[in-house]
């Protein structure tokens, strides 16, 4: 099974880093979801929620104050200045 290798990143710290089976953030251009093998990008997130699903099934939720979405290879960084898990 295809996973994803997930670092969320606050501006002093890392807020969580795992595997993940799908991620839903908010960008400015509005929600994305991220799926293993999703072409490669880079967006701007905007306030809001991003909601981790991990390969075994449990939901992780961050809130970030903004940032930036990077995804290539099945590696997702998202970078805000702000992020805490909910």
């Amino acid at each position: 099974m295809a996973e994803l290798k997930v670092s969320v990143v606050s501006a002093d710290k890392e807020v969580w880093s795992g595997t993940a089976k799908q991620i839903v953030a908010r960008t400015t251009e509005g929600e994305i979801g991220i799926l293993p093998g999703h072409e490669p990008i880079l967006a701007i997130l905007a306030m809001g929620d991003v909601r981790v699903t991990t390969t075994s099934g449990e939901l992780i939720t961050a809130k970030a104050d903004g940032g930036f979405l990077s995804v290539e290879h099945d590696t997702v960084t998202l970078l805000a200045g702000q992020a805490t898990l909910s």
